[in-house]
């Protein structure tokens, strides 16, 4: 007679290698939208010429020292796709663990529109630029990229309110339907003051870093 002995398999749990890419995901996503708006905001201090009341932050990328926003878009474009892979890991087989990275990631294509297509100069920035603003083919490219762009953050908020109130997080389930509405918002008042939209857009980048990071790691019933 031969007794055979039950050896556990390894494959049934998550491999470390997956929970560090699904940390490293988190981390990536978390830090986005701070370090974005830290680069933005410290280059909108000390550009000559650049008014936060009447300058967005996309036409930082203008200009001899542009190829600093430049970088701080395609940058952010790499560790939101990062955090959008690490969310699909993190939700894999939960509610919103689909469509949720998925419009995280369009998100993060937007800054990399936003990076290939500049902003038109207008409103005194660059210095020596007319106040009135020509929209140009890139101009329009860029707007476009970035309301849909939004308008996927947007979305992407919603989605993710319910992997939140799955795992008992019923206060940032509200909030991530409430944030959107601050983003829309912003965009709708961005017409009369370029200011509504930074204001709009920063907790909207500031609220997707806290929730990839939340989300990180918790079970999906607590």
């Amino acid at each position: 007679m031969t007794e055979t002995l039950d050896v556990p398999r390894l494959a049934d749990s998550p491999s470390p290698w997956a929970r560090s890419a699904a940390g490293w995901g988190a981390a990536c996503g978390g830090v986005a939208g701070p370090l974005f708006l830290a680069i933005g905001i410290t280059q909108g201090l000390t550009r000559e010429g650049f008014d936060f009341t009447r300058n967005a932050l996309s036409q930082l990328a203008l200009g001899e020292p542009g190829w600093i926003q430049t970088v701080n878009f395609v940058l952010t474009g790499v560790l939101l796709l990062v955090g959008a892979t690490g969310l699909r890991r993190e939700l894999r087989g939960a509610p919103g663990g689909t469509w949720g990275p998925a419009l995280v990631g369009v998100f993060g294509a937007s800054f990399w529109v936003a990076a290939a297509f500049p902003a038109d100069a207008g409103a005194g920035f660059p210095a020596g630029a007319p106040e009135a603003t020509v929209m140009s083919g890139h101009g329009t490219v860029h707007m476009l990229g970035g309301m849909v762009g939004y308008l996927a953050l947007c979305a992407a908020f919603v989605v993710l309110a319910r992997p939140l109130a799955a795992r008992d997080l019923r206060g940032w389930a509200v909030a991530s339907r409430v944030v959107p509405v601050l983003v829309l918002a912003g965009f709708m008042l961005s017409a009369v003051s370029v200011l509504a939209f930074t204001a709009g857009a920063g907790p909207g980048l500031l609220w997707l870093g806290a929730v990839t990071v939340r989300l990180d790691g918790l079970p999906a019933d607590r």
